[in-house]
């Protein structure tokens, strides 16, 4: 037994044993032996376990708190950074003429944006660029510097700047569908059809009054982009825009256009300030024509100056001057007991009214009722003025549309002046008579005028084109027989020994009145500045039309209606009424003398 623990011993030590003892050893404590003790104190092992503990616990709890608690919160912050809802534009609604001419549309257009994140280009890169978008480099460089997000770069670029840009191969750039809106009948319809701003919103015209019918409505497009802002599919259903609705106006293009053209060379000729051109349609109270010179250009920003912009048919008020005397006339004729044929003494060629004179531009002697319209003598027209009752008068005035806005789905129409008939002293009256102390819009002036076209009845104007058969109901303000004597006194005035030869319309017979009017400069009337216009219809047999024109400011020395506006109304007649397949109702050869005969001079 002894030399059994001796030989243990001898092995604990690290003696080596005897090859014949090796199966005689049954245990080793290895506790006991110094080196290999641990030198670790027993807390420290349990600190480190507790350490690994607490850190799996606080992973646990911030995955209970991302997974279970925030889920919802989370999940939506990551759909921010990756799926984005992109809005389709919706293409704006066509403006149509009344055969279905375009006069404003809207075309697709590349828009250049940039995701900043993912576009890395040197400075030789980024002047490349502003070249191909024919930018400046320097608002290239203002809108790229800082950013992070998506950077617009250019709206409606051309197709060619879009393809140059692209040939660069720089990633980052894309490309935005927009639409841009385009008039392809420029300045003669500018005033018409107004215009939209670069996102499509109507500033002015047809744009402005249907904006809401032309706008329609953008659709959207969910997709998942990467990091770098491309698209990397379509997420969920699309909801494809609305597009606009079509407005379809009364404006014939092609009369509209002639209209423009030729009061464009009557202001220049005349060297004027400016000029418009009404044209009415008799049978329906369409407008077929809305013009204005000088115009401008809506796709052409630089032609939009404050001057210019302005609808002066619509927007500018005037003395209407002599072409009041018609409404007169008719008034005296329903009242009696005048007649076209009554005689009235206007010699010495003045009166005296109120302790104020007024004059005729030379001394007629006796004059019948259609003379003194044939003529456009002042005296005549306040002596069958003044025994009208004032009621009556401004009853016949209000009537007619003076002093009252026209119910026309158009921004910007006027409602003139007409004063209370109660606060008229009698020259008031008297001056109101013959076309002052009054004022209306050139439109206002055309409307009336319908009156005597349409046998007395003042007809709604629409420069929405009507539905077929759609049934036009006027307002009777006299009777059909008196506005046919009037209407005869208008062929008159436009005839031999009237104030306005120059109105004839070849082929046509034609009625009508001239108008000149003094310009208030501030309360006091000017001597040398005066509105010249002629407003009629045609033809006289049987209406179809009625044209008002007003060329403001002539600087030639020549200023009377039946000399500058007269001539524009016959060309505009005489294209209107073949464009609408009118067949003449007269001789062209007797007509030609009757066009060079001298006008006689007007009063006003």
């Amino acid at each position: 037994m002894s030399a059994g623990r001796t030989t243990g011993r001898q092995h604990a030590s690290g003696a080596r044993a005897p090859a014949g003892a090796a199966g005689s050893v049954k245990s080793v404590n290895y506790a006991t032996s110094p080196l290999l003790a641990s030198p670790t104190p027993p807390w420290r092992s349990r600190f480190v376990v507790a350490l690994v503990a607490a850190a799996f616990a606080v992973l646990l709890g911030r995955a209970v708190w991302l997974q279970i608690l925030h889920t919802d919160f989370y999940q939506a912050q990551g759909e921010k950074r990756f799926v984005v809802t992109q809005p389709l534009p919706a293409s704006r609604g066509r403006i149509l003429d009344r055969h279905g001419q375009l006069l404003a549309t809207s075309v697709a257009m590349p828009s250049v944006q940039v995701e900043a994140r993912s576009f890395a280009a040197d400075t030789a890169q980024r002047r490349a660029l502003a070249a191909a978008l024919q930018m400046p480099f320097a608002e290239l460089q203002d809108r790229l510097d800082g950013a992070t997000g998506t950077v617009l770069l250019r709206r409606h670029a051309s197709e060619a700047q879009w393809q140059a840009a692209q040939a660069l191969g720089l990633k980052g750039v894309q490309q935005l569908r927009e639409y841009q809106r385009r008039w392809p009948e420029g300045e003669s319809a500018a005033h018409v059809v107004g215009f939209t701003d670069i996102d499509g919103r109507g500033i002015d015209g047809i744009e402005l009054a249907f904006q809401q019918r032309l706008s329609g409505q953008r659709g959207q497009r969910t997709v998942v982009r990467d990091r770098f802002g491309r698209v990397v599919e379509d997420v969920g259903e699309q909801a494809g825009p609305r597009h606009g609705d079509d407005v379809q106006l009364a404006i014939d293009s092609k009369v509209q256009f002639f209209a423009w053209q030729r009061l464009r060379e009557a202001v220049i000729e005349h060297r004027a300030q400016r000029g418009s051109v009404v044209v009415l349609d008799v049978k329906t109270g369409e407008v077929l024509a809305l013009a204005n010179y000088p115009s401008y250009d809506p796709a052409q920003r630089s032609t939009m100056r404050r001057e210019r912009l302005r609808n002066a048919a619509l927007t500018d008020v005037f003395e209407p001057g002599s072409t009041m005397k018609p409404f007169i006339a008719a008034l005296a004729l329903e009242r009696g007991p005048w007649r076209p044929d009554t005689r009235i003494e206007t010699a010495p060629g003045f009166m005296i009214v109120g302790g104020r004179r007024i004059n005729d531009a030379h001394p007629h002697g006796t004059l019948t009722v259609a003379e003194v319209i044939q003529k456009s003598s002042n005296v005549g027209t306040v002596k069958m003025a003044l025994p009208i009752p004032s009621r009556e008068m401004h009853a016949l005035y209000t009537a007619v549309g003076m002093g009252q806005r026209p119910q026309i789905d158009f921004p910007g129409a006027v409602t003139g002046r007409l004063r209370p008939y109660k606060s008229w002293r009698e020259i008031e009256k008297a001056t109101m008579s013959y076309g002052y102390g009054l004022s209306a819009s050139l439109f206002q002036i055309a409307r009336a005028y319908t009156v005597f076209a349409s046998d007395g009845q003042l007809l709604p104007v629409s420069i929405v084109k009507r539905g077929e058969g759609e049934p036009v109901v006027g307002q009777r303000v006299m009777s059909p027989e008196t506005a046919r004597a009037v209407r005869e006194m208008l062929r008159l005035a436009a005839g031999p020994g009237g104030t306005a030869p120059k109105a004839q319309a070849l082929g046509y017979s034609v009625g009508g009145k001239t108008g000149t009017a003094r310009k208030l400069e501030g309360k006091v009337y000017s001597t040398s500045k005066y509105r010249s216009f002629f407003v009629g219809l045609a033809p006289v047999s049987e209406p179809r039309i009625v044209v008002a024109v007003m060329v403001d400011e002539p600087g030639k020395g020549v200023y009377y209606g039946g000399e500058i506006a007269a001539p524009v109304f016959s060309q505009v007649v005489a294209q209107t009424l073949r464009g609408m397949n009118v067949a003449p109702d007269i001789d062209v050869k007797a007509q030609i003398a009757v066009k060079a005969a001298p006008a006689a001079p007007e009063s006003f």
